[in-house]
């Protein structure tokens, strides 16, 4: 028997036509230098790809599959899709005994921009999550009135400060918490794959594991282009951003549509309701991890929120897009 579309996939299918991912640009290859050696594929259900350059191709290939150990190790980490990964286990018991220092150390970074965000930001969103999975994909985005009773008991269980966290455990201080940790997680992965190359000896490189991260710059000494789609129009880019031992994450609503009202996958912690102050944030930062959170957290907060959390992470700042098609760069 042929099984329909999973609400996973069914979401994926919704995206795939009108969310570009964001890519390196101009990479031609360069008379003396030596050529990239790519990979592609998915990590935490994103679109990833990584980009190395060495004089022997044969180095690159060999920490390719090198890294590609440490993403699956933290996949089972942070994967909501992994049946035995400690975020699931955590999820489905409430506390997680001995939890690696990788989940302790998101953790910390998400209640650190939780707090700094007021809630904008905030990794018990996963009721949410819950909710609208349980429904199924909509067409027309209305809620009746018993799906408004629990689309608002969810929102009454987000709560970033109920979560517990040291080294010796993690545990849920309110019954029904669950965390999703999609919107910093990656980030997380990609800095910990850049720093690893670049304790190996790589000086060029760009890591794309959902957000981007370079090492250096392009093996002629330019910074990398990196281009960010047009929020209006999500089959174009927008414009390109230079990269050179920086990170940049983009957020937008038009990323996974759950409906074809509009509904989508960035959620305001307050309302339950996908947020819709701007179209689209692009951050750029130090870390991937404080961009890939920075980026939701003005997503939802808004443009009057934005300068205070950027000073917040030095180095740190951001193209917003308007709703009216207006974009002011910070």
């Amino acid at each position: 028997m042929t099984r329909g579309p999973t609400r996973r996939n069914a979401l994926k299918i919704m995206g795939a036509g009108i969310a570009l991912p964001l890519g390196i640009l101009g990479l031609r290859a360069i008379p003396g230098l030596p050529e990239p050696v790519r990979w592609s594929g998915e990590t935490l259900g994103a679109m990833s790809s990584m980009t190395l350059w060495h004089t022997d191709p044969t180095v690159a290939r060999r920490a390719i599959n090198l890294m590609l150990v440490e993403v699956d190790r933290l996949e089972n980490v942070f994967s909501l899709y992994r049946g035995k990964s400690e975020i699931r286990r955590l999820n489905l018991d409430g506390h997680l005994a001995r939890p690696s220092r990788d989940m302790v150390t998101v953790l910390d970074h998400s209640r650190q921009i939780a707090e700094a965000s007021g809630g904008a930001f905030d990794p018990t969103i996963q009721t949410l999550w819950q909710f609208y999975a349980s429904r199924g994909v909509s067409a027309s985005g209305m809620l009746l009135p018993q799906d408004l009773a629990r689309r608002d008991a969810a929102v009454a269980l987000i709560d970033y400060a109920a979560i517990s966290a040291t080294s010796r455990e993690i545990r849920f201080d309110k019954p029904g918490l669950a965390i999703s940790l999609n919107g910093i997680a990656q980030g997380y992965i990609t800095d910990r794959i850049t720093e690893i190359l670049g304790n190996e000896g790589f000086e060029n490189a760009v890591i794309e594991l959902g957000e981007t991260r370079a090492l250096g710059a392009t093996p002629n000494g330019d910074p990398f282009a990196i281009g960010v789609v047009n929020p209006l129009a999500p089959g174009f880019i927008a414009q390109d951003v230079a990269l050179c031992n920086a990170a940049l994450s983009v957020s937008g609503g038009y990323g996974m549509q759950l409906d074809r009202a509009g509904t989508h996958h960035i959620f305001d912690p307050a309302t339950g309701q996908s947020a819709n102050r701007l179209t689209q944030v692009a951050v750029t930062s130090p870390k991937a991890v404080w961009a890939d959170a920075l980026s939701t957290a003005i997503y939802v907060a808004g443009e009057g929120a934005a300068p205070g959390l950027l000073a917040g992470y030095p180095k740190s700042g951001a193209i917003l897009w308007r709703n009216d098609g207006s974009t002011v760069a910070l």
